[in-house]
């Protein structure tokens, strides 16, 4: 890649970049962004052994995984769905609801505002665990069971909730699935498609027989820990995770989280090694065409937030694709780390959790630091060497440019470049002067107003700490 040639922003003109303005979700142990923040610079390990999804003594089956809080909660009055509607309808679809409504609103728009539009609704899912359930398992609830827990739901309930009629379907690529969502949403709005997106992810692990099957694929760590990078490193957790991004063009924008230059896929083809053989020739492909279409040098990148799930064949591959591509010209390490030792894989929606992290980046300007590091892999030079390093304290970010990669285990690869739409807040947003500030709160029940005073409450007192300190 010719790291001299001029930035061009893949020819997009000023206003017309797509963005990222609203988000939402739940992770492990983390209800919502603000606690994944906390959590992922505490340095916590967010997979846990008391996970209660189920209880077996199968050899196989790795005690640890990273579970979501609160599966079952659901608030069917706000949305107007009927007893016999909520209870046979999908726990992914549920969530996926709950929170598209709350991204929407975290971009500063009144859901209402967007009923007739023709906005996209595009969500990465792969296995449902609820159809499962509902389909061969509880027959007597009816011919709702159908309806309430196809995969295709996901997406189609969303926009008939909204009122919204742009495109609404579900994207299976496996492990690059949120980011195959998110292209073909950029390309929706790029295209002129579509005014906006609605960009989803949903994984949920409720079936031993999944994992256990997982586990005789290989690809999991007979302990439960998941090490990228590392020495020990031998395979992943597998996790849960729920969420949603808005995208829509700059110009129209109240909010933007992250630009979103440039947004790449492509397919492994034929292996000899076999389908799900990473291959390190296609991976570098797909960085080399990128950045040669984008037009931005490697050199901007502060960091990689990569793919690596701590496989022993995986993270070979990929370190030395980024290496091949990305380091020739670098006068510094190239910085990288991935969010699956924080909170293993989620597999289907891991690329919402690295989306979620790159933003947290973005809104505190530091890259939260990898866990379970201790010892470089002796069998990646470019660890060895010091040319890639991984990223073991918060970061600093400097030229605000984090590149992240996905791949789906059938050969299905994602690449794509978040740019920090760097915000000057004066003084940490804290008031000049000490007068007390009226905030307004409502909700359907005491207890969620209570939560909103709670969550109020602990903002405040992060704010106090910052201005303290």
């Amino acid at each position: 890649m010719d790291n001299t040639k001029a930035y061009r922003l893949w020819n997009i003109q000023p206003g017309e970049e797509i963005v990222i303005s609203g988000i939402a979700g739940r992770f492990p142990d983390s209800d919502n962004m603000n606690q994944l923040r906390e959590n992922l610079f505490n340095k916590r390990d967010l997979v846990r052994a008391d996970h209660g999804r189920w209880k077996t003594d199968h050899p196989d089956v790795p005690s640890r995984m990273g579970i979501v809080n609160n599966l079952n909660k659901f608030d069917a009055d706000f949305f107007g769905l009927s007893f016999e509607e909520a209870h046979t309808l999908g726990l992914e679809t549920r969530m996926l609801l709950e929170h598209s409504y709350e991204a929407i609103i975290d971009a500063g728009i009144n859901p209402k505002q967007l009923r007739g539009k023709n906005t996209a609704v595009i969500i990465a899912a792969s296995f449902s665990e609820t159809q499962n359930k509902f389909l061969f398992e509880d027959l007597e609830i009816g011919g709702l069971n159908l309806t309430g827990c196809h995969k295709s739901i996901m997406a189609n309930m969303i926009s008939y909730y909204l009122d919204l009629k742009g495109p609404s379907y579900v994207i299976d690529t496996a492990c690059s699935s949120s980011f195959y969502a998110m292209a073909a949403g950029y390309h929706c709005i790029i295209s002129g498609k579509c005014e906006d997106a609605i960009i989803g992810a949903a994984h949920l692990c409720l079936n031993t027989t999944t994992t256990l099957q997982f586990a005789r694929l290989g690809v999991l760590a007979p302990d439960g820990y998941c090490r990228p990078f590392d020495v020990a490193a031998n395979g992943y957790s597998r996790s849960e995770t729920m969420g949603v991004i808005y995208l829509q063009k700059a110009k129209n924008a109240k909010r933007i989280y992250a630009i979103c230059p440039h947004i790449k896929t492509n397919s492994d083809g034929y292996k000899k090694e076999g389908i799900t053989h990473p291959s390190i020739r296609m991976q570098g492909t797909l960085l080399m065409e990128f950045y040669d279409e984008c037009g931005i040098p490697s050199s901007c990148l502060d960091y990689i937030e990569a793919h690596s799930t701590g496989t022993k064949v995986g993270d070979p591959q990929e370190i030395n694709a980024i290496y091949n591509v990305l380091c020739k010209n670098r006068k510094t390490p190239l910085m990288i780390g991935s969010v699956k030792s924080n909170l293993g894989h989620a597999e289907v929606a891991s690329g919402f959790t690295q989306i979620a992290k790159v933003i947290i980046a973005f809104e505190t300007g530091f890259v939260p630091p990898n866990i379970n590091y201790t010892s470089p892999r002796t069998d990646i030079d470019a660890l060895i060497n010091g040319t890639v390093r991984v990223i073991e304290e918060p970061m600093p970010l400097k030229n605000g440019y984090i590149g992240i990669n996905s791949f789906g285990f059938g050969g299905s690869n994602a690449h794509t470049l978040l740019k920090w739409n760097m915000k000057q807040k004066v003084n940490n947003s804290v008031p000049t002067d000490d007068l007390p500030r009226l905030v307004i709160l409502s909700g359907s029940t005491e207890e969620s107003v209570k939560l909103f005073l709670n969550d109020v409450s602990r903002h405040f007192k992060s704010i106090l700490n910052i201005f303290l300190s």
